[in-house]
């Protein structure tokens, strides 16, 4: 098992990589809603939900993960099939 400095160290640049992703995403949407016209409300939805997603990671303590998933994902419905014409 490897230690959490470990863990750290080998993962650093490519968590790294990724918070930039997201930064720079943000910024194009931002730059672009300034620019042009708002986010329409289903953008607007998506937004709120990449936000909350992020307070969701400056939590502390572990589970973050779990917890993302659970944001992301759909209830689960007993009739998922006959729903999505499965």
């Amino acid at each position: 098992m490897h230690t959490a400095s470990q863990i750290l160290e080998n993962e650093f640049l490519e968590v790294r990589a990724k918070l930039l992703e997201v930064a720079a995403t943000l910024d194009r949407v931002d730059r672009s809603a300034a620019e042009s016209a708002p986010l329409d409300a289903g953008a607007q939805s998506s937004r709120d939900r990449i936000d909350a997603a992020i307070q969701i990671l400056l939590d502390e303590g572990s589970g973050r993960a779990e917890r993302l998933q659970r944001f992301f994902s759909r209830e689960y419905e007993k009739d998922w099939r006959r729903e999505m014409e499965i």
